[in-house]
């Protein structure tokens, strides 16, 4: 009789330092955590309007300056509710009337959906591709394109590439922004929450705005258009230039943040966690394409995400296999559910080490032969 998750312990020694492999919410950082917990009584429980907390502000927008080479010009403005929130927040202050959208997969289709019910814009228009591929813009009369440099549900990252000289470029760089380098010259609105790559906790989007962009949301939200007080970017730009946001925030999402932020501009910036972050899929990738078991789902080698790895198996259920490592302490290595696929979904963030990640596949392995 086949072995099953409950009966199945893997040796000590093959064990990862760390098992959390979840494509976000992330691994946060030990340090990162221990600097916050010596940090906490002096910065939780008073106002976010106060120096105390605005200094920290401060550092995450300036270390997110510094890690993206910004020029002068360039803001980074923040406001709470995650990536989510700003999809509601740019159909109403980054889009005028129309706009293109890239879908290819649960992410990038989620904004469409927020433009086709808005009221006050014009029916999108869409470029599908199928998932665990990625399309392409094409040159248009629209006046903003969107686009995701790292669907998080398939594991394709997509080349960020301005389609034409007219209309903003805004990307959701969710799962992207710390670990992937982007062209400043290819994009207007770089946005993201920090749960992902920056290794924080959720409630908070951020986003890095050209004079283009801000000229935008500065026109939409002076204008006749309604705009609700916490989804318009007018309001946000405003108070980020007062390092706060408009309403209270999650400090403690703000404070780990800007400690990871810190962690990567030291360490050697975004190049740094790029490669870091490669080296680590690599050695997913490659071990994949090693067993007769499995395979990367992302056929195009040059559109594997280098932080999300989507892996297939063949003749070995991948859910028995996530349940085993979990029930192991191994955590979050499930497929995206509304996928549909036999497949584990493992994510190589800069906060994860490449060492843990090589013990994950000895673990894989190991199951795998008990399994039978």
């Amino acid at each position: 009789m086949s072995a099953t998750e409950n009966s199945i312990s893997l040796p000590t020694e093959l064990l990862p330092g760390d098992g959390r492999f979840g494509s976000g919410p992330s691994k946060v950082r030990v340090e990162a955590l221990q600097a916050f917990f010596d940090a906490a009584p002096g910065y939780l429980g008073t106002s976010h309007r106060q120096n105390n907390v605005r200094q920290h502000v401060a550092r995450l927008r300036s270390g997110l300056s510094s890690l993206f080479d910004l020029p002068d010009g360039w803001e980074v403005i923040l406001g709470n509710g995650g990536t989510t929130s700003f999809w509601d927040a740019a159909s109403f202050s980054l889009i005028e009337s129309s706009s293109q959208h890239l879908s290819f997969g649960e992410f990038s289709s989620k904004f469409v959906k927020v433009v086709e019910q808005a009221p006050h814009l014009r029916e999108p228009e869409v470029i599908v591709s199928d998932p665990g591929s990625c399309p392409s813009p094409v040159e248009s009369q629209v006046d903003t394109y969107a686009l995701t440099h790292n669907e998080t549900s398939t594991g394709v990252t997509a080349a960020l590439k301005r389609p034409g000289e007219d209309g903003l470029v805004i990307v959701d760089a969710t799962s992207a922004a710390g670990a992937i380098r982007w062209e400043l010259s290819e994009v207007d609105c770089y946005y993201f929450a920090p749960q992902k790559a920056l290794a924080s906790d959720g409630g908070l989007w951020l986003a890095a705005c050209s004079p283009a962009a801000v000229a935008r949301i500065e026109t939409l939200c002076s204008g006749s258009r309604w705009v609700p007080a916490s989804l318009d970017l007018g309001v946000a730009l405003s108070n980020s230039r007062q390092d706060q946001t408009y309403n209270t925030p999650s400090l403690a999402t703000i404070f780990l943040a800007a400690e990871m932020v810190d962690w990567i501009n030291e360490s050697g910036g975004l190049g740094w966690a790029e490669d870091r972050c490669g080296h680590s899929s690599g050695i997913i990738y490659q071990w994949a394409e090693e067993r007769s078991f499995a395979q990367p789902f992302v056929a195009d080698s040059r559109e594997r995400s280098p932080v999300v790895c989507t892996i297939d198996f063949e003749g070995v259920d991948a859910d028995t296999i996530s349940a085993v490592l979990r029930a192991n302490g191994i955590v979050d290595t499930e497929s995206y559910r509304k996928l549909g696929r036999n497949q584990l979904r493992i994510a190589t963030f800069p906060a994860i080490e490449p060492e843990d990640v090589e013990a994950l596949c000895a673990c894989i392995d190991y199951v795998v032969e008990e399994l039978g």
